[in-house]
């Protein structure tokens, strides 16, 4: 009997994202099959835009969370019925074929792994620091990259830590590099520099700076997350 290939689960967290959603789900729509694609789950912290009516009319399954990133992906993880999850922002575009590149990774012997990235800015700035997520480093990671994980090996790692109201995708795929091989594969997903162009492309990026080493000196979650309300617009 030929063995049956897996599928992915796409798992997107929401919090009043109606500007973005439907560009997302519009693209996955062009990109995905059933054939490969179980479902995509939508999970929602609490929208009051629109999105969630948004999110319906492209034929998402909305799943209601309490409000936090980390949360809401954890919840998605545990409804999600197929064997590969695959974590994605909702103004984060992947690119063209990338759930055959995900499945192929995953043929090869890796459990987790993301794509590269790139902004949609001309800012030289961001160029530069999008260039080195091609780097195989925990250091150059992060959750608008995407991230695919075996949902085995998400359960086995208990998936995000709950305590972290931001840096929980860093946190989380520290964690997956000391468990597994981590795959960088050679495409880009486009994500929307909204936050540098609200704060400022220097400026937040040296406060993200700030937190990696934070982090580094052993600063806690809540740490963290005081230093990003006072010094980063929510």
């Amino acid at each position: 009997m030929k063995k049956k290939f897996p599928k992915i689960s796409i798992i997107v967290p929401i919090l009043n994202e109606a500007d973005y959603i439907g560009k997302l789900l519009s693209c996955l729509q062009n990109k995905i099959s059933p054939e490969h694609v179980e479902e995509i789950l939508v999970v929602d912290g609490g929208s009051k835009d629109g999105s969630i009516t948004i999110a319906e009319a492209y034929g998402a399954t909305i799943v209601h969370s309490k409000k936090g990133r980390a949360k809401q992906m954890n919840l998605g993880a545990r409804m999600a019925k197929a064997e590969i999850l695959y974590f994605l922002h909702a103004d984060t575009l992947p690119p063209e074929n990338f759930v055959l590149h995900i499945l192929e990774a995953i043929k090869g012997g890796f459990q987790a792994g993301c794509f590269q990235m790139r902004f949609d800015s001309n800012s030289r700035f961001l160029k530069f620091f999008a260039w080195f997520t091609r780097i195989n480093h925990q250091i150059c990671r992060g959750g608008d990259q995407s991230l695919f994980v075996t949902k085995k090996l998400f359960l086995s790692t208990k998936g995000f830590n709950e305590d972290y109201k931001i840096y929980e995708d860093y946190e989380f795929i520290g964690r997956l590099y000391k468990k597994t091989k981590f795959r960088v594969l050679p495409l880009m997903v486009k994500t929307s520099a909204r936050r540098y162009e609200k704060v400022g492309v220097i400026r937040l990026q040296y406060h993200f700076g700030v937190i990696h080493l934070k982090n580094y000196l052993g600063a806690g979650p809540d740490q963290l997350y005081d230093y990003y309300k006072r010094k980063i617009p929510i």
